[in-house]
């Protein structure tokens, strides 16, 4: 199903075949003063819950350093997790997402590349920390796009980190529960029930970065 919005004729396509509809975003605060809990403590409890349901997540950070830190506490709290940059060289970075898909680890921690032309179908969440931070990797198209990281599983979970909801996380997830809102009446009326994406390792993969 297409539809045309605005004068400019934008086409869209809005539903997918496979009923999957954009996941339910959560906004929780980068640090919680009152109870000294911080963006990392909870992924940390989220990651753990996602693990156990056999699936892998996705987080997104603003910079470099602090992808391979965080994949470094991870790892001392007993979760396998790896990370992806730029400085990673392009053939390891195929062998990095393949070992994902195959369940090697359960969490892939990156900057930018995390929202351009990834099929994981495997992956149930997808969290941004520092969502707040207003600028290029923040902008309401980068949030829509890595945002939809989420969208080929039909468990699906979006979690912004923010301590205040800028106009760019405004106009994102009220984009992504939009686009929602149209898929379940669509499923609802055509009596559809959503199914996970299936995707041979060796079908993938585009792992272009900016």
């Amino acid at each position: 199903k297409f539809e045309m919005e605005n004068s400019q004729q934008i086409v869209e396509q809005v539903i997918r075949p496979t009923g999957l509809v954009d996941p339910e975003v959560e906004i929780r605060p980068v640090f919680d003063k009152k109870n000294n809990y911080s963006q990392i403590n909870d992924i940390e409890k989220e990651i753990k819950k996602t693990v156990k349901q056999g699936e892998r997540t996705i987080v997104n950070t603003l910079t470099k350093k602090q992808a391979e830190d965080l994949d470094i506490y991870l790892k001392q709290q007993g979760i396998k997790s790896n990370y992806l940059h730029s400085d990673v060289k392009t053939f390891a970075r195929t062998e990095i997402l393949k070992d994902f898909r195959l369940g090697k680890f359960d969490v892939l921690i990156g900057v930018n590349l995390l929202r351009e032309g990834l099929d994981l179908p495997e992956v149930s969440l997808v969290a941004i920390l520092d969502a707040d931070r207003e600028g290029f990797l923040r902008s309401q198209t980068s949030l829509v796009q890595t945002m939809g990281r989420a969208a080929r599983n039909v468990s699906g979970k979006i979690i912004l980190y923010a301590d205040n909801q800028t106009g760019s996380i405004k106009k994102a997830v009220a984009e992504v529960r939009r686009r929602r809102k149209k898929q379940l009446a669509y499923n609802a009326k055509h009596h559809i029930k959503p199914k996970t994406i299936v995707k041979k390792i060796e079908d993938f993969l585009d792992t272009t970065e900016q």
